[in-house]
């Protein structure tokens, strides 16, 4: 679905554009037009790629989606893929949504798909700042590229949160179970804010620094900056993991502990039931010539000795910190 169409001249608004004079606009040299679509189907790509000379290759990968983020190179022109990351609400998983841009040295074209992130506030921060805007095509690459890494901060923090109010209950033994489940979520979203960001910082390290594409020759600043974010987004995502494995070693060393408990609990009355169990065999034989047989206090001396041996057995345990 076509978004808007607008061509811009000298980082001011020239005209909305419709479709079929896209090519006229892109042709004149003196202005650049910006496309936005979401969820363009095969159809509106081959009339996108008709009206601005796209790659084929470059349309038929946006054409397919669920592309790695990656910068590839065509000629004079870029196709940029970027992934979108959503927290869906009430809910423990992340919505990933994907944005491909085609830019060339007078155009700038981006597809938005399963993202209910729009980029209107993209544009209207661009036409805030037509000396900005100037730059053209490579300026607008950077503010959409901006928009999409600064919507990873919000919940790589949100996840620092969570991780911190686990921390704080890890140590609650009626919590224990939904705490590692609440780790394993965490550890699962962590991983797939990683895998949209990790290939987008290597990409983006190819726009800044040594050689670089033609229409990025005069923005390389501004994709350093975008840089420097998904440094820090890595960085954070780094502490995470590790502090979500050493939560979960804890965790598991705590079980450990709680079951050595149990096993020392268990084998003291066992210990006790054994000592009733070897007195109860001795004389359970039933010879004849057993003289505590004949007593008429034999029976009440055995149980006496018995209950003794066992509480002495229980004292002993007990302060031995068993029981």
């Amino acid at each position: 679905m076509l978004i808007n169409c607008v061509a811009y001249q000298d980082g001011r608004k020239l005209a909305d554009v419709p479709v079929p004079d896209i090519s006229d606009y892109v042709a004149r040299g003196d202005c650049f037009v910006w496309v936005a679509l979401r969820d363009g189907d095969a159809a509106e790509l081959a009339v996108m790629q008709e009206e601005f000379g796209l790659h084929e290759l470059a349309v038929e990968d946006a054409s397919r989606g669920h592309q790695r983020p990656k910068i590839e190179e065509y000629g004079d022109s870029l196709f940029v893929v970027v992934k979108t990351i959503e927290a869906r609400p009430n809910s423990d998983e992340l919505l990933v949504g994907e944005v491909d841009v085609f830019v060339g040295p007078n155009y700038v074209l981006s597809n938005r798909q399963n993202s209910s992130q729009d980029l209107l506030g993209v544009r209207a921060r661009a036409e805030r700042e037509p000396h900005l805007l100037r730059q053209g095509p490579a300026f607008v690459l950077y503010a959409i590229m901006d928009a999409v890494v600064d919507r990873y901060f919000p919940i790589a923090d949100a996840m620092e949160t969570e991780l911190e109010h686990i921390e704080e209950r890890i140590f609650v033994q009626s919590a224990q179970r939904a705490n590692i489940e609440r780790l394993y979520a965490l550890k699962r979203k962590a991983l797939v804010l990683r895998h949209a960001m990790v290939p987008l910082l290597d990409a983006v390290g190819k726009l800044h620094g040594g050689r670089v594409p033609a229409v990025c020759a005069d923005t390389q600043e501004y994709f350093r900056d975008v840089h420097d974010h998904l440094l820090r987004i890595s960085g954070t995502l780094d502490s995470i993991r590790d502090t979500i494995s050493t939560a979960i070693q804890v965790h598991l060393s705590m079980v450990a502990i709680d079951e050595g408990e149990v096993n020392k609990k268990l084998a003291a009355y066992a210990a006790i039931f054994a000592v009733m169990t070897a007195f109860a065999g001795i004389w359970g034989m039933n010879f004849k010539y057993m003289p505590e047989l004949d007593s008429p206090y034999g029976y009440p001396a055995a149980l006496v000795l018995m209950i003794t041996v066992c509480c002495y057995l229980y004292r002993r345990f007990r302060k031995a910190g068993w029981l």
